[in-house]
């Protein structure tokens, strides 16, 4: 699994004007593919009456599924210099659509490269992007008596709490660098007297 990636913090819109074409780059995030192609399928709807909708998504913190089109103008001028556009910003579970409405200058290959890359860089800028970070889910289950502390004690010191639950003992969920578990599990034990239990579990990403 990757370290970290990165991807938009919301869905957003940014236009710019090239010789009179209109160039309108929305972005979104997205979970799956099914998501990105609904995304992709809802622009169309809303600017049919476009000279073109050209996308590009890609999913996976690895970059599994890499996907564009460049929707009627020539190949490669298009969807292709937006999907190298999002690879070169590392952007990962995300989906960028350009609307262009022609208006009435040809850019040529080289123009039409740079504006269909530059949609999506400009956007990237406008909208935002934040950095999701690989951490090892854990959790911890500890007496009424110290739970209260435990909690404020990861709270102070940054750390992820994702889930409390309470029944006999207090279970808490947390989420950890994996160069963190060992110094944790020592603070956990000296905290706790050694009374807590520390269990490990799978791996997800988390905003950084």
């Amino acid at each position: 699994m990757q370290d970290e990636y990165r991807t938009v913090a919301r869905a957003g819109v940014h236009e710019t004007e090239i010789n009179r074409s209109r160039f309108r780059c929305a972005l979104a995030p997205a979970a799956t593919e099914r998501e990105a192609q609904e995304f992709v399928a809802a622009v169309r709807k809303e600017h049919a009456d476009a000279t073109h909708n050209c996308w590009a998504y890609v999913i996976g913190a690895d970059a599994s599924v890499q996907k564009a089109s460049d929707d009627g103008e020539p190949g490669g001028t298009a969807g292709v210099p937006m999907l190298q556009m999002l690879l070169r910003r590392d952007m990962r579970y995300v989906v960028a659509v350009v609307t262009r409405y022609y208006g009435g200058v040809k850019l040529g290959a080289g123009g039409l490269i740079r504006a269909y890359g530059g949609a999506v860089g400009e956007a990237l800028d406008t909208v935002g992007t934040l950095t999701r970070r690989r951490f090892r889910l854990a959790t911890v289950t500890v007496d009424h008596q110290r739970a209260g502390k435990i909690q404020n004690d990861l709270r102070s010191t940054g750390r992820v709490v994702r889930d409390v639950r309470y029944a006999e003992a207090v279970t808490i969920e947390i989420g950890l660098p994996d160069s963190d578990v060992d110094a944790f599990r020592s603070w956990l034990a000296d905290a706790t007297a050694g009374t807590a239990r520390f269990e490990l579990g799978g791996e997800a990403y988390g905003d950084a």
